[in-house]
């Protein structure tokens, strides 16, 4: 077992001793930052808080960097967790919580800056959220106020990213709402999906296409699905029909013929697999990681959780250990800020 170590660190992950079968946190180095002695705990946000679920008394509470336990106005209080998607955590400094029947927001200090006053909230994004009140959705800011939204009649409104929040009007067609709750892109799209390095799909006539924020096509619909671009290798995972692929800002697809496995793009790199094993290819189409893993997971902060055997480590995009393969579990890598 290893030392433990109250250091803070920049790089966090998550990591399941094999020992007790516990989770705890260890830094990029390998050191001990929380000891492995939770049943139940998620990643750490950027400002360096993470989530614990206490089984026992059936209550959440959050740590720092060192393990020390948040003072917060209430104790009492559930957070919105995304069965197969891990927990709504902080963003823009801020997390919902439901207090008794009602939805507010506690901020990094563990004070309830936004009172619980609402049905439903969603998680905030580009320092707004939408919220629900009296069957009404609303926007509101990290400082509480509250913004009408100027379409009528609307079903649902999705988190914002880069400025722009997806949401489904009245005939049920999906457009875009801006920070002011103005329509951005008018409804038209039978769905849609979030910006991400200002380009989001979006799908008509039973074809996914990629618009940009004045939602002018840049590449018309024409894929069965499609999935979010990634900044580094200017891809974004495509299906026509059955066959996976990736397609440029330019409409041209790569497919990837040597492998049995195709991946979303994260970091310039995709998950493959070929002979059984895991490894990563670049944008053009070429083993940049050998495959030799029994399980991997996509680059995050510049590191992939990887199982070599049955036992889980970090790598970086040379694919050298970083952390050695030593754990019965590992997450993501984050980033403290």
């Amino acid at each position: 077992m290893l030392a433990f170590s109250s250091y803070s660190q920049t790089y966090i992950t998550q990591v399941k001793s094999l020992q007790n079968k516990k989770w705890g946190y260890i830094s990029l180095n390998g050191d001990v930052v929380v000891e492995p002695k939770f049943e139940k705990c998620y990643q750490f946000s950027s400002d360096g808080l993470a989530a614990i679920y206490d089984s026992d008394n059936r209550q959440y509470y959050f740590i720092n960097t060192k393990g020390e336990r948040l003072a917060t106005d209430v104790k009492d209080f559930k957070l919105i967790d995304r069965f197969g998607f891990g927990l709504e955590g902080f963003n823009d400094g801020m997390i919902p919580v439901k207090i008794k029947e009602k939805w507010g927001y506690m901020n990094s200090e563990g004070k309830v800056s936004i009172s619980a006053k609402y049905d439903e909230v969603k998680g905030f994004g580009s320092g707004h959220a939408a919220v629900v009140s009296n069957g009404k959705f609303l926007i509101v800011n990290t400082s509480g106020e509250e913004i009408a939204i100027e379409s009528p009649g609307v079903l649902e409104v999705k988190e914002f990213s880069e400025n722009l929040a997806p949401f489904r009007a009245s005939d049920k067609k999906f457009g875009y709402l801006d920070v002011n709750g103005k329509v951005s892109i008018k409804p038209q799209f039978e769905s849609a999906g979030y910006f991400k390095n200002g380009i989001a799909w979006a799908k008509v006539d039973g074809k996914v296409g990629y618009i940009d924020p004045s939602g002018e096509w840049i590449i018309k619909p024409q894929f069965t699905s499609g999935g979010n671009f990634d900044a580094e290798s200017g891809l974004a995972r495509v299906k026509t029909g059955s066959e996976w692929g990736y397609v440029n800002k330019e409409g041209k697809v790569l497919r990837i013929k040597d492998s049995t496995v195709w991946e979303d793009f994260s970091e310039g790199l995709a998950l493959g697999k070929k002979g059984g094993l895991f490894g990563f290819y670049n944008n053009e189409g070429t083993w940049a990681i050998n495959s030799q893993f029994e399980g991997a997971r996509d680059f995050k902060n510049g590191y992939a959780a990887a199982k070599k055997g049955d036992k889980w480590g970090m790598i970086d995009k040379s694919g050298k250990w970083v952390i050695e393969p030593a754990y019965d579990g590992i997450r993501d890598m984050e980033l403290i800020k």
